[in-house]
This record gives structure tokens, sequence and C-alpha cells, in this order.
């Protein structure tokens, strides 16, 4: 219930819808790849550094954890495919023989596939979920303001701290 009262206040907040589409993109990132890495501290870096919406971005790590227990074997396999590859064989060794290849741990098949993978599908999260973000607010924002379970939420003194706190 907490959850869905901090989508709401972003959802519903002044921010841009950018920022929540950012936060979005790359909490997408970071939940479809393993979490120790280079890449996730870079992820993570970006996100503090830069003004991304840590609620959206959160929840949509959170989200996509989920969905990793579907897509690791496919992941792993677009790893292995370029790993095993003849024609990237010598990339990939003066890669790993590298101090920064051996930090980034392209040499996994499952890190290497799935960096892939979510960065390919980065793009079209990051616009579709602006699109989504830009509708919601133009059509639903009032009508979900309505309702009771929403209505519920906000009178919820976990709510009320939670605004106070952000405040």
């Amino acid at each position: 219930m907490q959850l869905l009262a901090k989508l709401l206040k972003a959802l519903n907040s002044d921010d841009s819808p950018w920022q929540l589409a950012f936060g979005v993109m790359l909490g997408m990132i970071m939940g479809l790849t393993p979490f120790l890495g280079l890449h996730s501290v870079l992820i993570l870096f970006i996100v503090l550094f830069l003004r991304v919406n840590l609620s959206t971005f959160l929840l949509a790590y959170a989200l996509f954890s989920g969905f990793t227990l579907i897509l690791n074997p496919m992941m792993a396999d677009i790893g292995e495919s370029l790993l095993t590859s003849s024609d990237l064989n010598g990339m990939w060794t003066n890669l790993y023989n590298s101090t920064f290849g051996q930090l980034m741990q392209f040499y996994h098949t499952l890190t290497l596939g799935s960096l892939l993978f979510s960065l390919i599908l980065a793009p079209f999260i990051l616009v579709i979920s602006k699109v989504l973000i830009v509708q919601y607010r133009v059509r639903f924002m009032q009508w979900v303001n309505k309702l009771k379970i929403v209505q519920v939420i906000k009178s919820s003194r976990v709510f009320q701290l939670y605004q106070a706190l952000g405040e």
C-alpha cells in the first residue's frame, strides 16, 4: 500500500515526465542486470547525481527484478552467443586482460547478455513510460484521485508522514 502511495505521489507531483521516465528506464536496467558490477555502481551514481525520481526508480527496479526470473535464460543465451563468437574472440581476450574489463565482468554470460538486452530495450522503455506518464496526467489523474482507495491512502497516517518528510 505504501508503494502505491509513493507511485501516486510521484505521478501527481510537479516532477517532469522525463524525470519519472528516466527513473523507470534506469530502474529497468538495474532490475534486469545482476546487482554486483561496475555498471550497477554507474547507474546508482547517475540516479543519485541527476534529477531522477527515486520512487519511480525503486518501483521499476522492483518490478523488473521480477521479470528476470523469466528472462534470465534468454539473456544468458545472448551473452553466451556473444562470448563464443569467433569474430569477437580477440576483443573478449583483450577486454578480459584489462583491469577495466575484469571490473565490468563482461566475461559472465548473464551480465553481458542482460546488460545488452536492457540497453537495447532502454530507449523504448524511456519513450513509452514518458508517453504513459503524460497520458496519465492528462486523462486519468482527476479520476484516480476520486477513487475511494486513493482517498483512504491519502488520509492514512503513513502517507501524511511521508508527505511531511518530503517537504
